[in-house]
């Protein structure tokens, strides 16, 4: 008998249970949402999160692991590279199970899931609604007053803001072009666009500068950032940054691959 057992089969064997996980987990990664059954995706869902928890520490451990679980390279770098740093302040409930109704044959429940962190509708109305202040009815007569104070001194401000702008220096076009061109440095495997901002932060906007740098001192940038990102292994970024910048970009590629696939 089966009382008390939550364990959901889905109807399959263990081994064909296994792999249809990894490859929804794989397609969730790689996607951000995917359509399916609701039995499935909350199996998916106890599959899948604790290894989006384990991303969070980019270490060579964590990777060999996912990797046991994912088998695929691609997903695996963009785990690591772009979901890694949107999840980094999540704790945990990193998935949204939304309800689509039954499908036509079997009557099924069908969902779709997806990866709370890239809904960025959502995302976007829950930062509008924060953003609002709730406006009150009292002190009427005080906002007249503060109407007429702000009225009479308008011109002293509109005098001073003149002020400033004539005193502002002009930026030439000769300034502008002494600044090195910013490189991408996303494409740099253990980077993501957070890092990449917070390195950009920093005064490192280029491979150079990054390949010009011990991973001691990038370590430190990573740990004054943050808890979130100190556990991140910065050990083959310069070597990285330093085949970015002479261009060889196959070289490059061939040492990511090997990152990705769990080999150090």
């Amino acid at each position: 008998m089966r009382h008390g057992k939550k364990f959901n089969k889905l109807g399959r064997t263990d081994t064909h249970r296994a792999a249809m996980l990894s490859n929804m987990a794989a397609s969730l990664i790689l996607h951000k949402r995917i359509e399916t059954t609701l039995a499935k995706a909350r199996a998916l869902k106890i599959y899948v999160e604790p290894l989006l928890t384990r991303a969070k520490v980019d270490t060579t451990h964590n990777r060999r692991i996912i990797f046991a679980y994912l088998r695929d390279k691609e997903t695996l770098k963009e785990l690591f590279s772009t979901v890694s740093d949107k999840i980094a302040d999540r704790p945990g409930g990193y998935t949204r199970i939304i309800k689509l109704g039954t499908r036509m044959g079997d009557n099924a429940e069908t969902c779709m899931m997806e990866l709370v962190d890239f809904n960025e509708t959502l995302l976007a109305a829950a930062a509008e609604k924060a953003g609002k202040t709730r406006r009150s009815r009292r002190g009427g007569t005080k906002k007249a007053e503060g109407d007429v104070a702000v009225a009479a001194t308008e011109p002293a401000v509109i005098e001073t803001t003149a002020e400033v702008i004539e005193s502002a220096p002009v930026t030439t076009v000769e300034d502008v072009s002494e600044a090195p061109a910013a490189d991408n440095l996303e494409i740099i495997e253990g980077i993501g666009p957070k890092i990449a901002e917070i390195m950009v932060a920093n005064g490192v906007v280029t491979f150079a500068q990054l390949a010009d740098m011990t991973p001691d001192a990038i370590k430190e940038i990573l740990v004054a950032a943050g808890p979130n990102f100190a556990g991140k292994e910065p050990e083959t970024w310069p070597k990285q940054a330093e085949l970015a910048r002479d261009g060889k970009m196959d070289e490059l590629k061939v040492l990511q691959d090997e990152l990705n696939g769990g080999r150090a």
